[in-house]
């Protein structure tokens, strides 16, 4: 099981950014998905998660409005296109499949002027 998140970066407050997630050795179009993201000497949390088939989405309050989860089943992968960023973003922003508590290596998100 492999899942590499790309797409990270430094970026201005009130820019996006569109994370990437592919997944592998698993069967993905069956697996829900989540995003989490932990912010230095904080504790790591919740972002957002969608179910297998994209019928059923779910935000942390934080994020709701300006974030979006989203996935291709054909590509094998799970994005999280970010809107409207806001310094207290500033993360590294991992991909979870939660059935298997697997999960990806970490993208670093830096929200800043």
């Amino acid at each position: 099981v492999q899942l590499v998140e790309s797409g990270g970066g430094l970026v201005q407050p009130g820019g996006s950014l569109r994370l990437s997630c592919a997944a592998s050795g698993f069967t993905f179009s069956s697996a829900a998905m989540s995003w989490y993201r932990q912010a230095p000497g904080k504790e790591r949390e919740y972002v957002a998660y969608i179910t297998s088939r994209s019928d059923n989405t779910n935000y942390a309050d934080s994020v709701k409005g300006r974030f979006t989860i989203s996935r291709d089943n054909a590509k094998n992968t799970v994005y999280l296109q970010m809107n409207s960023l806001k310094p207290e973003d500033t993360a590294v922003y991992y991909c979870l499949w939660p059935y298997r508590n697997h999960w990806g290596q970490g993208t670093q998100v830096t929200v800043s002027s």
